[in-house]
């Protein structure tokens, strides 16, 4: 009887260790779970593999919150009577299928009327049975097809066929965002803020226009051949009512929309917090899906990933992206800045729209430009360090010439001059490739470089005076030399400094 309590106990005991690991688990970053487990459960290989079976069920039972509804049901569209290559449908023939999703079927197809390859969608018959949905199909297919826009899939037509409804749009011949993350190769900071521009550029113009994406996503969002990236699939793009034309007809606010209200549209690791919740709707959503991918593109991994599906969606309600410039130093600090705006919680906190995001990138560009003082501050530090050379070799002279005391004063010289050198060279570096951090860098460099400069200076003097009885030229310009590195550091630096660095302007 003892034996079986204590068995017992010891059971509830290591199920209560593995529930405590599996709900902190949870929490983990995907990419170090394996390293955690492995500390946490002490090498307790069978506890561990409790906690990942629990983790992998946990998974799988809330994939279908992260995953788009049209990628669950892809099944279901098997059923559907797909077009077969050869087969011609009004002025298209169809060449082969290129995707699917819950939107429908999606074929690579040849426009016979104007002679060129075509994307032909044909629409879900669980979306166009409905007169509601159908009307409102054509009026959202209409708003997305006026959107004219280098950076924005076009839309050629809506046509229908045998009472089946199909979009004609452009055919981006490329591949995704998707593939280039999973690649592995992160873009640099000049390649990110091209992206971000363009980006924001075709938000910015769709926005402009009373249309919202709702579903934008590294799969939406092709780079062409030409390099260019275009936004895809308007299948779930929400018309502002007051862009309508038709909103103010008869019967026309009464319509109900594709998506209800309360109903979850889009894919939601990508959706903000509000669309989640399932309310209201409007361009700072897309706005929260931008900051998403962008952050995805430039790390490589997404701002909220949690070891789950369900955990993902946990952290974008209730948790902070880790800061991108940890994650992927030597980013622009204004596409740092507009990034971490994008993924803020509370609509009201992010950008209105894509023409915002724009002005802000644009309007940071300017501000990041050198300005004259900035390159009065970089020659101060070249010139200083060239200041350095000459001093060492004007005291390595005067050794030469009195190998006796003026060893010591050329020992003390260089090392004086080496120590400064390296501290303005790094900051020279800093200031180019990490402003974020160059603050913080050059209060560190303060103290040792004024320490260095006047104690090469006073070498300088010491060197100077030596020699003096018997080279009285070189003594008076190696002591002026010493003079003018003391000058330079006290007088000359913390003004240029202060011009080039305001503190209302910190770099």
């Amino acid at each position: 009887m003892t034996e079986d309590v204590t068995e017992d106990v010891t059971d509830d005991d290591r199920w209560l260790r593995v529930r405590d690991l599996f709900e902190r688990a949870v929490d983990q970053d995907p990419a170090v779970l394996d390293a955690w487990l492995e500390r946490e459960s002490g090498g307790d290989r069978p506890l561990a593999d409790e906690v990942r079976s629990l983790l992998s069920h946990h998974s799988r039972a809330g994939s279908f919150l992260v995953e788009p509804a049209g990628d669950r049901l892809q099944d279901l569209l098997a059923e559907d009577h797909a077009l077969a290559p050869g087969q011609i449908v009004g002025p298209y023939t169809v060449e082969r299928e290129i995707g699917r999703g819950g939107m429908g079927r999606v074929y690579l197809a040849r426009d016979a009327r104007l002679g060129r390859t075509v994307a032909l969608k044909a629409l879900s018959p669980d979306l166009t049975t409905d007169p509601a949905h159908r009307n409102r199909l054509r009026r959202e297919a209409r708003a997305a097809a006026a959107l004219t826009h280098p950076g924005i899939c076009t839309i050629y037509a809506l046509e229908e066929f045998d009472d089946e409804l199909f979009i004609a749009t452009e055919f981006v011949d490329g591949h995704t965002l998707r593939e280039e993350i999973e690649s592995g190769r992160r873009p640099d900071g000049d390649a990110l803020l091209a992206a971000a521009r363009g980006l924001a550029s075709a938000l910015a113009h769709a926005h402009s226009r009373g249309v919202t994406h709702r579903d934008l996503k590294p799969e939406n969002i092709m780079r062409g051949r030409d390099g260019r990236l275009k936004i895809l699939d308007f299948g779930l793009a929400l018309l502002d009512p007051s862009f309508d034309p038709l909103f103010d007809a008869p019967g026309g606010s009464l319509e109900p929309r594709v998506t209800q209200p309360g109903a979850i549209a889009g894919t939601p690791a990508y959706m903000a917090p509000e669309q989640i919740n399932g309310g209201a709707v409007d361009p700072r959503v897309d706005v929260f899906a931008y900051g998403v991918v962008l952050y995805e593109f430039a790390c490589g991994t997404h701002p909220f990933a949690g070891a789950t599906p369900l955990a993902t969606v946990a952290r974008i309600l209730d948790s902070d992206a880790a800061p991108i410039a940890e994650r992927s130093p030597g980013l622009p600090s204004t596409l740092v800045d507009v990034i971490e705006r994008c993924l803020r919680k509370a609509p009201a906190d992010r950008f209105a729209s894509g023409a915002d995001i724009l002005g802000a990138l644009e309007g940071g560009l300017q501000q990041t430009r050198p300005r004259p003082m900035t390159r009065w501050w970089r020659a101060h530090q070249l010139v200083a360090i060239a200041l350095y050379f000459v001093a060492c070799l004007a005291a390595w002279q005067i050794k030469e010439w009195l190998p006796g005391p003026a060893t010591i004063a050329f020992v003390v010289a260089g090392i004086a001059a080496a120590v400064a050198g390296v501290f303005r060279g790094h900051l020279l570096f800093t200031e180019r490739v990490n402003r974020a951090g160059f603050a913080a860098e050059r209060r560190k460099a303060v103290p040792v470089t004024l320490a260095a400069d006047v104690t090469l200076a006073v070498a300088l003097a010491v060197s100077g005076l030596l020699i003096s009885p018997v080279q009285p030229l070189t003594a008076v310009l190696t002591i002026a030399l010493g003079v003018g590195v003391a000058l330079a550091r006290l007088l000359v630096e913390p003004a240029t400094t202060a011009a080039a660095f305001p503190p209302s302007n910190p770099p």
